[in-house]
């Protein structure tokens, strides 16, 4: 059947009915984006001729998957389409340079030790595992230095867990978490149990998808970042280590040009020297955080000096 069949006048006046389109109340840009996105499932269901069953069978793996969202997104590529779409809105605005941005992940937790100096991020030992050095530089988009930042870094431990979401439970509250507070010359420093790369969980909804599309669930080592500061954009976005045998093949489409520092490694230890570039906030929007759900706890203790 041709998919015209979403054209006729019975299911058009369905679309406009289900969306509240005639209706006085409720949100107007609401009703327009749930017609299209009504109108474009029915869509792809004449076109694919997808079947009764197969379209329940859709709706039991996302009720069944709900728990593994955060994953399921980035792995179909949409949180990345979002950073795309965002890049080119800024080209469009003539807005240009700074660190790229790449996908946030599902596993930040608000709340983390606010410290200042070279930061320890791992409370817990880690063993077998190598000490990760990460120093740089915050800077604007004239190379000034950025006064005031906050780096909100966090990562996984070697086993590829991160802190508050690992299932073994034996990691401390907040390990392989911190915001560092900068001081005027914008530089920042930390150390760590070096993180490893990991896969989806086996068995579950994102491993499930990956192998219906034949694809695998890999990501390479990688940290994540958020960087604030008055005056400048929050940025979010995080390093993938380039020589990681999944650096260029990352299941979530987290890897980015400007974003693969390979390690220099000496004996026990890794070195990353990374600098980031921040771009001037348009107005204090710009200086927050996306809405996005996140986890949080307890603050930690306000300020340690490492």
């Amino acid at each position: 059947m041709n998919v015209s069949f979403v054209k006729t006048p019975e299911v058009q006046q369905l679309l406009d009915k289900a969306a509240g389109i005639n209706e006085s109340g409720g949100n107007p840009r609401l009703k327009a984006i749930m017609r299209d996105l009504t109108e474009s499932v029915m869509e792809l269901i004449v076109r694919h001729d997808i079947s009764e069953n197969e379209f329940w069978l859709a709706m039991k793996y996302l009720a069944d998957g709900a728990g593994e969202i955060g994953l399921i997104v980035p792995g179909t590529g949409m949180e990345h389409f979002l950073d795309l779409y965002m890049d080119a809105k800024d080209a469009e605005a003539g807005l240009s340079g700074g660190t790229p941005r790449t996908i946030e992940g599902p596993l930040y937790v608000a709340g983390a030790p606010l410290v200042e100096g070279n930061a320890n991020l791992s409370v817990d030992p880690d063993e077998g595992t190598h000490v990760l050095h990460m120093t740089g530089s915050v800077t604007g988009p004239d190379g000034e230095a950025v006064e005031n930042a906050i780096v909100h870094v966090w990562h996984a431990n070697s086993k590829g867990w991160y802190s508050h979401f690992d299932p073994t439970g034996e990691q401390t509250p907040f390990n392989n978490r911190r915001r560092i507070k900068l001081g005027k010359d914008g530089c920042y420093a930390f150390h760590s149990k070096q993180p490893s790369g990991y896969s989806v969980p086996p068995g579950g909804a994102t491993d499930q998808l990956m192998s219906a599309l034949g694809r695998h669930g890999n990501r390479p080592a990688h940290v994540h970042f958020f960087i604030e500061a008055p005056g400048y954009r929050t940025l979010t976005t995080q390093i993938n280590f380039g020589d990681d045998p999944f650096a260029n093949d990352d299941f979530a489409f987290a890897t980015r040009a400007g974003l693969l520092p390979v390690p220099s490694r000496q004996g026990d230890s890794a070195y990353i020297a990374f600098d980031f570039q921040l771009q001037r906030a348009a107005d204090h929007g710009d200086e927050g955080f996306s809405s996005r759900s996140r986890a949080e706890v307890d603050a930690a203790p306000e300020t340690e000096t490492a």
